[in-house]
């Protein structure tokens, strides 16, 4: 992952500027939006372009880092992955909407969003998070009601979506998303977050300033997003592949082949 200047961005930045002295704006005409929760609050805050169109290495690196404590190589490695879901060739540019083709990053069983058989992937879902939701049953996340709430929803989406998809590495990407929320509202190293915290951005795409979150101390690495994914699936007693093992075959029993 190649290494812009944070510094020379930032000082460019008016959409920083403006995010630091409290904006915010939902999506309006001519906006797009993600499948992410995050990524969507990141540019209603306009710390992204608040359009969401054509975001770039720079844009991307000096936002993540910024307002989240993302490091600047996890950051363009998650560039990169975005660039993916592009649909033109030799793209350096991605934007939001283009996350939400199907299958490239973005997957079945989203904790805020209808699988894309049901429809839009992009729309914020009440009676999906509500399942989710379920699954959370104290004021303190910890990691097994984490875990619980995330294999809950997919065996749902399993049990329910005639084309229910979701391999291995899905299912990787699937906790890696979880151990993200809880790293960037919580305690990564403890593995807990407050609920409020967690409702608030996924019902809002709003961060939670006013429920006293601030920008995490821990820099961000994917090293240590896998190793709290790791131990979201220890927490059910399972590694990636036996869940996914485990999902396979109970799609088995449920459609028969």
């Amino acid at each position: 992952m190649k290494l812009p200047s944070f510094f020379t961005t930032l000082a460019v930045s008016p959409a920083l500027a403006a995010a630091y002295s409290g904006s915010w704006s939902p999506a309006t005409a001519g906006d797009v939006r993600a499948p992410c929760p995050m990524l969507n609050t990141l540019a209603n805050h306009g710390y992204l372009r608040h359009s969401g169109k054509d975001i770039t290495l720079n844009e991307t690196i000096t936002t993540l880092q910024t307002v989240l404590n993302v490091d600047p190589v996890f950051s363009t490695f998650l560039f990169e992955k975005a660039l993916t879901t592009n649909p033109y060739p030799n793209a350096t540019t991605f934007s939001l909407e283009d996350l939400g083709n199907h299958n490239i990053l973005e997957h079945d069983a989203s904790l805020s969003r209808a699988d894309w058989f049901f429809g839009s992937v992009l729309l914020f879902n009440e009676t999906v998070f509500a399942e989710t939701k379920s699954h959370l049953t104290a004021d303190i996340i910890s990691l097994e009601m984490a875990a619980k709430a995330r294999l809950g929803r997919v065996e749902t989406s399993n049990a329910t979506n005639p084309t229910f998809s979701l391999s291995p590495l899905g299912m990787d990407f699937d906790f890696g998303e979880t151990a993200a929320y809880i790293m960037v509202l919580g305690d990564g190293a403890a593995g807990t977050v407050r609920k409020d915290r967690v409702e608030y951005l996924f019902e809002n795409e709003r961060l939670p300033f006013e429920l006293g979150w601030v920008r995490p101390n821990t820099t961000i690495t994917l090293d240590g997003l896998i190793a709290v994914a790791n131990r979201l699936f220890a927490a059910q007693g399972l590694t990636s592949e036996e869940a996914a093992k485990r999902v396979r075959s109970s799609r088995d029993m449920h459609f028969g082949h």
